[in-house]
């Protein structure tokens, strides 16, 4: 048994963090923070957590967090960087689900996030938390940099294409759509379902903050100029991430469905569906999977695959209690083999 604690416990990731450990029999919650909920009741502020959690919201307190074997942090951006560094040093491993420590180059990760990073001198001890490509580095963190979740649909998707070598790296396209709750639990107007229902939009075509997180990781599958094409949507549904990706395949005599199912077979939480199949966010709602379809229509010499997660688990908070387990030794899908919900 092991204690953990979370940081930044109220917003959705938060919620799927609690809603997920609350099942897990080697976990003891020692602590969730909050500056703005301090004192309130957990269940107060989610009901479907009455009678699981019986804690209250607590200010950020290092001390108490160092007790703990683990500390999630599931905070915004530049939250864990300054904290980290001091659980580290005390013992206390760490798992940030923000994008703190997922690139490797400080000056890189200022140019996209805004801020000068806290502590750049642990950006290369991080172990970037996708098992499917880091199993065994995970196992011996201290630090995991969980991935984003528009990174986890697109690089499952492009890794067995790429590791093949059978696609051209220089042109890639990332086409993928988000549910809502991707954006955080705020009051944004934005984000209000009259705003948002009945619309589909893209957004930041520009140039997207997951951008250089999926560039760095594809690079490390590839030789040759990288050159990729991501466009993120959002559309009007709470959950889930729908990435469709195209790829211009060297030889078009491959067997895609043999390649995908031979790379994924020994992985728990990746699904290669049949050939034909097309994929549905809601086959993995609430669910730690990601569903992987992959054609090249009519011998055309591109290939398509079509990625689907929910961005709240196998996208954040599920994927981030796979790389606990790994870390403290236990079976990988401890608390993870929940089916998808239905409707």
């Amino acid at each position: 048994m092991i204690r953990v604690g979370i940081v930044g416990g109220t917003g959705y990731t938060g919620s799927e963090l609690l809603r997920i450990l609350m099942g897990h029999s080697q976990v003891s919650l020692a602590a969730i923070t909050s500056r703005a909920e301090a004192g309130t009741p957990v269940a107060e502020l989610f009901m479907h957590l009455r009678g699981q959690v019986d804690l209250l919201f607590t200010e950020p307190d290092l001390s108490l967090l160092s007790e703990c074997d683990l500390v999630f942090f599931a905070t915004p951006n530049g939250t864990a960087m300054r904290l980290a560094p001091e659980l580290l040093a005390r013992g206390t491993r760490v798992i940030d689900l923000a994008a703190d420590f997922r690139l490797k180059d400080s000056a890189l990760w200022e140019r996209w996030y805004g801020m000068p990073h806290a502590c750049p001198d642990l950006l290369q001890e991080a172990v970037y938390g996708l098992p499917e490509i880091n199993r065994d580095a995970i196992r011996s963190a201290r630090l995991v940099a969980n991935p984003g979740c528009y990174p986890t649909a697109v690089l499952l998707g492009f890794l067995p294409l790429l590791e093949a070598g059978l696609v051209d790296p220089g042109w890639l396209v990332a086409d993928a759509k988000s549910g809502v709750s991707g954006a955080g639990r705020t009051a944004d107007v934005g984000m209000l379902m009259a705003e948002v229902g009945e619309s589909f939009r893209a957004y930041a075509v520009g140039g997207h903050r997951h951008l250089p997180e999926i560039f760095q990781h594809l690079k490390s599958f590839m030789k040759g100029e990288l050159r990729l094409t991501f466009v993120p949507h959002l559309i009007p549904m709470i959950r889930g991430i729908e990435a469709t990706l195209y790829a211009r395949l060297g030889n078009s005599g491959v067997d895609l469905q043999a390649l995908f199912e031979g790379r994924y077979a020994a992985e728990p939480f990746v699904d290669v569906l049949p050939a034909g199949s097309h994929p549905e966010t809601r086959s993995v709602r609430g669910s730690n999977h990601c569903r992987l379809a992959v054609t090249e229509p009519l011998g055309s010499g591109t290939v398509v695959v079509q990625s689907v997660i929910d961005n709240l688990v196998k996208g954040a908070a599920g994927q981030a209690i796979q790389n606990m387990n790994l870390m403290f030794g236990w079976d990988e899908s401890t608390a993870l083999t929940g089916a998808a919900l239905l409707p």
